[in-house]
């Protein structure tokens, strides 16, 4: 289910790339979701993006972890697997979205784009499942998941906080909260798993 998102995400930005329209219209923008109803932008402004990087590094990360998940859905839920792939996916656009759209409902001019969010409660559901896995970290230091996970939330509040960048900080750590306690949600059964988990080292 990851490679079939992965591929429409692709397909709908590349289009996106050079059609100023299509982006207006997908966008992130708080105060027409609002004020005009445009709900539909919580889960569209998730398949376009700003650039071939922003794109590529997205999709890499999702290809990745989105075989991992997917594969522990499988062991878990069995035929719902791609059920839960797909609900993960879209819930967390959603919730990793409710911030952003509080904090900029008055600005007339905010736009985001991207399914960082998405991706980002991906990455987390894996390090529920397997919290002492390596992840590169800068793609050169490995580090336990959970590790990576704590300093990744971190830094997401700080830079957040910070707001000197184009970066979506408050959907990223929104996105991987969710993504750490949705399998809790599916079934909370899975907490004892977490901590034996956890507790193996």
């Amino acid at each position: 289910m990851s490679l079939i998102i992965i591929l429409i995400t692709i397909a709908v930005s590349i289009y996106a790339f050079s059609n100023r329209h299509l982006v207006d219209k997908f966008a992130m923008k708080p105060y027409l979701l609002l004020q005009k109803h445009q709900y539909y932008r919580v889960l569209t402004h998730a398949l376009i993006h700003a650039d071939w990087p922003h794109l590529l590094i997205n999709m890499y990360v999702l290809f990745m972890f989105g075989q991992i998940t997917e594969g522990y859905f499988q062991i878990i839920f069995g035929a719902n697997a791609s059920l839960h792939f797909v609900l993960l996916y879209l819930l967390s656009l959603v919730f990793s979205s409710i911030y952003s759209i509080y904090k900029y409902r008055k600005n007339v001019y905010y736009s985001a784009v991207g399914a960082s969010g998405a991706v980002m409660a991906v990455v987390f559901t894996s390090i529920f499942f397997d919290p002492w896995s390596k992840l590169w970290f800068f793609g050169i230091i490995p580090i336990p998941g959970i590790v990576f996970g704590i300093l990744y939330l971190i830094y997401s509040i700080y830079m957040g906080k910070r707001n000197v960048d184009n970066v979506g900080h408050d959907a990223h750590f929104s996105g991987a909260v969710f993504g750490f306690i949705y399998p809790l949600l599916a079934d909370f059964s899975l907490l004892s798993h977490f901590i034996e988990k956890l507790l193996s080292r």
